[in-house]
């Protein structure tokens, strides 16, 4: 089962991922981006422990490896590595990919992937956040895509009424 919402770390602007996770809507998911620092098997284990004793999902970006290890739930894909989820398929309960096109949704489709992050869909202050796509532009791509969408960039309780009547909700600061 997919987590209704997905909360994305990152070491600048989410330090200490742990403390939010008591925060976070019961049944979300968190992906723990360790882009990596020296201290993520640690903070791994930290995630996964606090995650598995409040039923929240936890996937792994982007390393297999430290996911088995600290007994995660999937891996998490960026678009640009989206080739290796092959290698990894039925070894993880979810496995979820990054995408900026209807083209990268098609690959995740036939990778046989979960669910999709799609970004930017509003303005946002990530530094890898790309031009947004604006809520109408969002909703053509999920509605033309054959996994679950999830939208990223620029998400705030302001503006997520405008897509969660079709799309799941992730963030960075907006859970925070």
């Amino acid at each position: 089962m997919l987590p209704a919402c997905l909360f994305l770390t990152d070491p600048a602007r989410t330090p200490d991922p742990v403390s939010a996770l008591p925060k976070l809507p019961r049944g979300s998911g968190i992906i723990y981006r360790h882009f990596g620092a020296k201290n993520r098997r640690q903070m791994a284990l930290d995630l996964s422990e606090v995650a598995s004793a409040l039923r929240l999902r936890l996937l792994i970006a982007a390393d297999p490896d430290l996911a088995l290890e600290v007994g995660a739930d999937g891996v998490h894909w960026p678009e640009a590595r989206l080739g290796q989820a092959r290698a990894w398929r039925n070894r993880f309960q979810l496995q979820t990919a990054s995408a900026h096109s209807h083209r990268a949704i098609l690959r995740a489709s036939q990778l046989e992937l979960d669910a999709v992050l799609v970004s930017s869909v509003f303005p946002s202050d990530s530094p890898s956040a790309g031009r947004p796509l604006g809520a109408p532009r969002f909703r053509r791509l999920v509605s033309a895509s054959p996994l679950p969408v999830y939208g990223l960039g620029g998400v705030t309780a302001k503006n997520a009424r405008q897509i969660c009547a079709f799309a799941g909700l992730s963030g960075i600061s907006g859970f925070t």
